[in-house]
């Protein structure tokens, strides 16, 4: 994945402001060369009802407005994120069980104590049976 310093601030504004329970959002983008560009988020409600602190949810609707958001900047969605409150930046086996979509990019930060720490990028394999740590490269450009 590449992105901008200005998008990774964005994450970790998210997870800090959710803490203590999981905020999550959307990566918007490109893909060229296959390679996420992840140029700016969008982030949205966590719908879970229960267990907000170790549970997101996004809904179908949430998804369809970010793609409406992404297309009328000429972008797609290209991923999500979330946060791990207290826990590491690594997928939990409930982020695999519930990954629905190979090539996009899971970005997940973890957050200790309301502070935001380390930032992950994951994909997910093709045949959905594990995630596989993705770079993450940052140029020096503005969010959209």
């Amino acid at each position: 994945m590449t992105t901008t310093d200005d998008v990774l601030a964005s994450i970790r504004r998210h997870g800090a402001q959710a803490y203590p329970e999981e905020g999550c959002g959307f990566l918007l983008g490109t893909m060229e060369e296959g390679e996420n560009q992840v140029v700016d988020t969008e982030p949205v409600a966590n719908r879970r009802t229960e267990n907000r602190e170790r549970r997101y949810e996004i809904t179908p609707d949430d998804y369809r407005a970010a793609d409406r958001v992404a297309q009328d900047r000429g972008l797609d969605v290209v991923g999500f994120y979330h946060s791990h409150p207290d826990h590491p930046a690594e997928p939990s086996d409930t982020d695999l069980e519930e990954a629905a979509f190979p090539g996009y990019t899971y970005v997940i930060i973890s957050v200790h104590g309301g502070t935001p720490h380390e930032i992950t990028a994951w994909t997910l394999a093709a045949d959905r049976s594990e995630f596989r740590p993705e770079d993450i490269s940052v140029e020096q450009r503005e969010a959209l």
